[in-house]
């Protein structure tokens, strides 16, 4: 395996270098009622010194569009100084949901309006090699990781944009409490070490909810089908990623049993990332 590029190496701030991928297509409600669903799309910041990701959700593949979501995840996070992303020839054999994602990077006007963008906020774009998709790796496991977890959780379910929006910040959070090393042995560490904290200086916290997921989807307002739907996300994020990261290495030695005193972690069902 070949050695990892400076830009990974080199100690900086998070997402002060930045790859950029698309994800999608996803549906939301139209405002009106007789309309089908609306596609819309959503933009994958990922760090590369941390792997912490930001998610932003926009409305089409345009390139005002693209550039609102820029210049919304500058403000959220910080101005990146360099800004990798795929080579529009990396999607000549894309699904067909994609091509209108090649069209945009090959299109001259979006090129021209990026350029001048990054020029004016002293941003550095650099592409990967053309038909080299094993260049973007870091990226590409990003929008892995989280679309196929989105995918399974949401299911069919339409929700209104700002629902959608919502729950996407929801996955974000907590793509980015996954472990980054392996958890110490030592009692004292009872935080492992996540994007989160190089973001927030923790891990995400937020309010504890009431476990909605023996109801009735179709029978729940907006606010309980976003719950709903972030429950089942964080229950199969649990069941099926974390445990990947866990070593179950075959028993050789005897372990002695819990005696009182031991530190322990409780875990329950409703337990948050």
């Amino acid at each position: 395996m070949a050695d990892l590029p400076k830009e990974r190496l080199d100690g900086s701030h998070a997402f002060e270098v930045t790859g950029i991928n698309f994800c999608g297509q996803f549906f939301y409600k139209s405002e009106a009622q007789s309309n089908p669903p609306v596609k819309c799309y959503v933009c994958v910041f990922i760090c590369f010194a941390t792997k912490a990701i930001h998610l932003e959700l926009i409305k089409d593949l345009s390139t005002v569009s693209f550039l609102l979501g820029l210049k919304r995840f500058i403000c959220t996070r910080r101005r990146p100084r360099q800004i990798w992303s795929d080579n529009g020839t990396n999607f000549v054999r894309a699904r067909n949901e994609l091509l209108e994602l090649r069209r945009l990077f090959l299109s001259s006007d979006h090129q021209r309006a990026t350029l001048d963008f990054c020029l004016a906020e002293a941003i550095g774009w650099c592409f990967i090699p053309p038909r080299s998709p094993h260049f973007g790796g870091l990226w590409e496991a990003a929008v892995k990781i989280a679309k196929h977890h989105f995918y399974r959780a949401i299911g069919t379910a339409v929700l209104a944009f700002e629902e959608l929006r919502t729950l996407v910040c929801h996955i974000s959070a907590v793509v980015n409490s996954r472990p980054l090393v392996s958890i110490s042995e030592n009692p004292a560490d009872l935080d492992v070490l996540t994007p989160a904290h190089f973001l927030n200086g923790g891990p995400p916290s937020s309010f504890v909810e009431p476990d909605v997921t023996s109801l009735n989807f179709n029978r729940l307002d907006g606010w309980q089908r976003v719950a709903y739907l972030q429950q089942i996300f964080w229950s199969r994020w649990k069941e099926e990623y974390l445990t990947l990261l866990q070593q179950r290495s075959k028993w050789r030695t005897p372990k002695p049993g819990l005696v009182v005193d031991d530190l322990v972690l409780v875990k329950t069902k409703t337990c948050r990332p």
